[in-house]
């Protein structure tokens, strides 16, 4: 199971994540690694299972960040669309 997850999100991030142009929200608005590279990393490190609480709090901050951002669109931040990839909406940038 876990190296099937890798492999999912290895062809994620070399096929989807470069089309839709920008990161994820929790790597848009703190910075460091996408939520792809953390959980690869988790999964790596811990398994599938014993990291599954890491990852669903991962994917819960990356849904609030997303928050932070849609605010920030609403008020001239920037942000131009939403490309929404499993559990977490990613926004996106054009030009």
């Amino acid at each position: 199971m876990n190296r099937l997850t890798l492999g999912s999100i290895d062809m994620y991030q070399r096929w989807l994540s470069p089309l839709k142009g920008f990161r994820c929200a929790h790597a848009a608005l703190f910075g460091g690694e996408s939520c792809s590279a953390a959980v690869r990393r988790l999964v790596s490190e811990q398994g599938l299972l014993g990291g599954r609480g890491e990852i669903a709090a991962r994917f819960q901050t990356c849904r609030q960040a997303y928050g932070h951002l849609a605010a920030a669109r609403t008020s001239g931040g920037g942000v131009q669309g939403v490309c929404c990839c499993g559990p977490v909406p990613i926004p996106f940038r054009c030009g």
